[in-house]
């Protein structure tokens, strides 16, 4: 596959001050559709990026001092470029990631909404005037850059959730070292550091060097990179924030999450099992917001179950390159075995499959089990994978318990008649974001997004909580004649 007419530029190489050939080798990327290999990524060295990280420091100042209106003109068209090469895009991402096009095209249209509120931000007040007692002070509390922002982003949403992170870093006057997974990063890295370089981004500011652990791990460690943002699992967050944590440096983690649904007895059933198909199966579950539990009363559980296991089984999985269908294939092999395991230990533990609980090659079927209990795999575990299991409670306090059990605190969602009744109950969740008769995968990219607990490190991205978390504070007194203190 050459999707890129500009294929040779970036085959094989990172983007670092220009194209040049990686000091880590190359890595397939494979399509997980039909295994074929598509094209060679380079994979970045420690050297590789200790090099990006000397010139995005070297590069940064002049940057930062760009005149806002430039730099806010440098991210539309940077944004125009992503659109007009839509195609492009979406075809990666369909065949790098499995998805299918809608999702690709929501993808798109979403990232250039991302960029296109960054580049709003340069024009944003970028602080605040506080009184002082000391007569002829001013005082003002502002944010500037950080410098040199290291993104690590994921497969899943490969251009969504690199941009989440790298267009407000940039806007802000912050140089950007990206290191997109290796299994998507034609369409997470290579295809946005091309639209960068075409949009007239000064060389050094943006770097994309692919790679796995070894990469990621010298770009945490590296001493001039001041701040990582990371999306990815728990696990890998909970190593890199200790890191950043000794190093002193900034880190915003968004990590899983076992999100639930709580259907109550007064809910639309209809409706509910709309949203809960909608959570559990899109983009075959590999969302960080899938709805991995579904706690439904057990007044309407049969009935709910039942209406979900009909959603599932009209759903349509296969190849999204060749034929139109809901679900593409998971990513890889590991994790579809993944998925599967932890489907057949809850089976032997007691659950019932409704519906599917089998998969061909990747391409895992919509899975309803019942008779889930909270000490069952398909309960305790992040899915990730197309999997709907049923738990029943009896009240309102039950239901919260059985939110909050999890570690995680990512988001949940609500159904019921009397919105009083989920508000109440919201406040009482653990989780970073709640909706109300909707379902748990939502963004909304003006809104601050972020979890609790195990889900997140408390940094949001999104609207206003993007300036706080892209750049750090700064109080500057100014008096015009000097003070003379009494020594």
């Amino acid at each position: 596959m050459n999707a890129s007419n500009d294929f040779n530029e970036w085959d094989g190489k990172v983007f670092s001050g220009g194209w040049g050939v990686s000091g880590g080798g190359t890595a397939p990327v494979v399509e997980p559709a039909t295994q074929q290999v598509l094209a060679q990524v380079g994979i970045g060295s420690a050297e590789d990026v200790n090099r990006a990280a000397q010139i995005a420091t070297e590069a940064q100042p002049a940057w930062a001092a760009v005149p806002f209106d430039r730099r806010a003109k440098i991210m539309r068209d940077a944004a125009f470029l992503v659109q007009q090469r839509a195609a492009e895009f979406n075809l990666w991402n369909i065949r790098e990631c499995g998805s299918i096009p809608a999702k690709a095209e929501w993808e798109l249209g979403a990232t250039c909404e991302q960029m296109l509120m960054a580049a709003a931000l340069p024009m944003q007040p970028d602080g605040l005037s506080f009184p002082s007692a000391m007569p002829g002070r001013r005082n003002l509390w502002r944010q500037v850059p950080i410098g040199v922002i290291g993104v690590i982003s994921p497969w899943n949403f490969p251009l969504l959730l690199a941009m989440r992170s790298v267009a407000p870093a940039l806007a802000l006057g912050n140089a950007v070292i990206l290191k997109p997974d290796q299994q998507s990063a034609v369409c997470g890295g290579l295809l946005i550091a091309k639209a960068f370089e075409d949009a007239g981004l000064p060389a050094g500011v943006l770097h994309v060097i692919p790679g796995g652990p070894a990469t990621g791990d010298a770009l945490v460690k590296h001493p001039d990179v001041g701040m990582i943002s990371f999306t990815g699992s728990t696990a890998v967050g909970r190593m890199i924030g200790q890191t950043c944590g000794y190093m002193l440096k900034k880190v915003a983690l968004e990590l899983g999450g076992n999100n639930a649904i709580i259907v109550l007895d007064d809910a639309d059933v209809d409706a509910a099992s709309s949203s809960g198909a909608w959570g559990s199966f899109l983009h075959q579950g590999q969302i960080c917001m899938q709805t991995g539990r579904h706690l439904v009363h057990r007044s309407v559980a049969a009935q709910y179950a039942e209406k979900l296991a009909a959603r599932a089984e009209k759903l349509h999985v296969g190849d999204p390159h060749i034929s139109q269908v809901h679900l593409g294939p998971l990513i890889n092999r590991k994790q579809c075995d993944r998925v599967h395991g932890i489907v057949e230990e809850s089976l032997r533990a007691g659950a019932r499959a409704l519906t599917g609980a089998s998969h061909h090659d990747l391409f895992y079927r919509p899975t309803v089990l019942v008779d889930v209990t909270p000490d069952m795999a398909a309960f305790k575990e992040e899915l990730f994978g197309p999997v709907a299991p049923v738990t029943v409670f009896d009240d309102d306090d039950e239901a919260v318990e059985l939110v909050n059990r999890s570690a995680y605190g990512l988001c949940a969602a609500i159904h019921t008649r009397s919105v009083s009744r989920g508000i109440a109950i919201s406040q009482r969740l653990k989780t970073g974001m709640v909706h109300i008769n909707d379902q748990t995968v939502n963004s909304e990219f003006h809104v601050p997004f972020g979890g609790m607990g195990s889900s997140s490190n408390g940094g949001r991205f999104g609207g206003p909580a993007n300036v706080h978390e892209f750049t750090q504070s700064q109080w500057l007194s100014v008096m015009d004649q000097p003070i003379l203190y009494p020594f």
